[in-house]
């Protein structure tokens, strides 16, 4: 079996999955809260039978808790655990950004994409929102923008007399309160962002695309945009267990 993981700034996923890629075994943890008392009671909870295990690999954007989650799988198995940049990658994809500042979930969804005759853009409603550029089997680059729930929780926060609110999708753009108001102002605001950045990548690159989304949010905008979509949740998972195969 091969233990996977996805280390993003608000949460943690763990699965196990098969040689063909079956995810068998899945669970996550809230990525801030992350110590040696939450990793243990949830690999115990979840049962990992570390004996069958004989891969582990991890895409992660936050070092700090990647190795707190070493410390204990040191403990517990004697294969290497590898973090997907610690691989020979240009067997899979060459990157043409700077690979230093590539976050390795990025990198882990371009690979699972690959196929060597199409292109995508793959869109990512993570802690920032994140549209990455894959032409064939080349990484580009790509665009970060604020994420929905970090834009929101601060607007909130900043100021007094905007509550917090749960974003859902609307018909109606012109908001009778400040909660519609507000509701309004994200929903279509970040329809409208969405669009607009997938037209001037195709403008820029002069570049058809088939375009992925994953994340938080979206569930929420993939019938809300003009562009077609399709959506992928396990992409970064299947994106590990694909490079897994360079171990």
């Amino acid at each position: 079996m091969i233990l996977l993981g996805d280390i993003g700034n608000t949460e943690t996923k763990i699965c196990v999955t098969n040689f063909s890629g079956k995810i068998l075994k899945r669970f996550n943890l809230t990525t801030k809260e992350i110590n040696q008392k939450n990793i243990v009671k949830s690999f115990n909870k979840n049962q990992i039978k570390f004996d069958k295990i004989t891969k582990i690999l991890f895409c992660s954007v936050v070092p700090r808790s990647f190795k707190k989650i070493q410390f204990f799988l040191k403990k517990k198995v004697k294969i290497k655990i590898y973090e997907i940049k610690d691989l020979k990658l240009k067997k899979l994809l060459k990157i043409e950004a700077n690979f230093k500042q590539v976050g390795s979930d990025r990198i882990a969804n371009a690979i699972s994409v690959i196929n060597n005759k199409d292109n995508f853009i793959i869109l990512d409603f993570g802690t920032a929102t994140t549209f990455d550029v894959l032409v064939k089997n080349t990484y580009k680059g790509g665009i970060i923008s604020p994420g929905v729930r970090l834009s929101l929780n601060t607007l909130s926060d900043k100021a007094t007399l905007i509550p917090k609110i749960n974003l859902k999708q609307i018909k109606k753009v012109i908001g009778v309160d400040t909660t519609s108001a507000v509701r309004s102002g994200f929903f279509w605001g970040y329809a409208g962002l969405i669009d607009n950045i997938i037209n001037l990548i195709i403008k820029e690159t002069r570049k058809s695309f088939k375009v992925i989304i994953t994340g938080g949010f979206s569930e929420l905008f993939k019938n809300s945009i003009k562009t077609k979509v399709i959506h992928n949740k396990d992409i970064t998972i299947k994106g590990l267990f694909k490079a897994s195969k360079l171990i």
